[in-house]
């Protein structure tokens, strides 16, 4: 497949998932060189820079455009204590994150998720995602737990999801147009 150039316009599909009930697995073991670390009261340039690393090759930019458009805005989002971060340290740099999002009482919004380019395939993203879900199901009073991923994500996300137990509830379809270069052949 060849590379589609940035300022093509695309068109994808959203997916919106939810899970209704706290999974029975026990938290997973992250390999022995990844600790997580959880940013307190971080900088919203903290936060771009791991959404870059991570979503830099999926098109991830609308917190870019927000940060243009309406900085306050992302600030109060990435700075309210109902929204976290944790990053997967590794060798002294950031492997991958999740954000969890616990404004909306009752639920908690797996908000971002995804590793750094040079830690997929590594075989320890899937105890990460475990990680996140049940860290997010751990606190008090989260009776459903949502996420949302799109075709331009990894190929594999919405079925990873889906084995890990969300369920699909509702699609869009949007179009944008490129920032980056497109390469499918990236992602394993």
């Amino acid at each position: 497949m060849s590379v589609i150039p940035a300022g093509t316009a695309v068109s994808y599909t959203i997916t919106y998932l939810e899970m209704t009930a706290r999974p029975d697995w026990a938290m997973p073991r992250l390999p022995e060189h990844i600790r997580l670390e959880r940013a307190i009261d971080p900088p919203v340039w903290y936060f771009l820079t791991l959404y870059d690393a991570v979503g830099r090759d999926y098109e991830w930019q609308d917190r870019f455009d927000q940060a243009e458009e309406d900085p306050a805005a992302l600030q109060a989002f990435v700075r309210d204590p109902e929204v976290v971060i944790w990053t997967a340290m590794g060798h002294g740099w950031p492997q991958g994150f999740f954000m969890l999002d616990w404004r909306e009482t009752g639920v908690c919004d797996l908000a971002y998720f995804g590793l750094v380019p040079q830690a997929v395939g590594q075989g320890w993203g899937r105890a990460l995602l475990e990680t996140a879900v049940l860290t997010g199901w751990a606190r008090e009073g989260v009776g459903k737990m949502t996420v949302n991923t799109c075709t331009l994500d990894h190929p594999r996300a919405l079925s990873l999801y889906q084995r890990l137990g969300f369920s699909p509830v509702a699609r869009k379809e949007r179009r944008r147009v490129l920032v980056h270069d497109r390469d499918p052949s990236r992602f394993p």
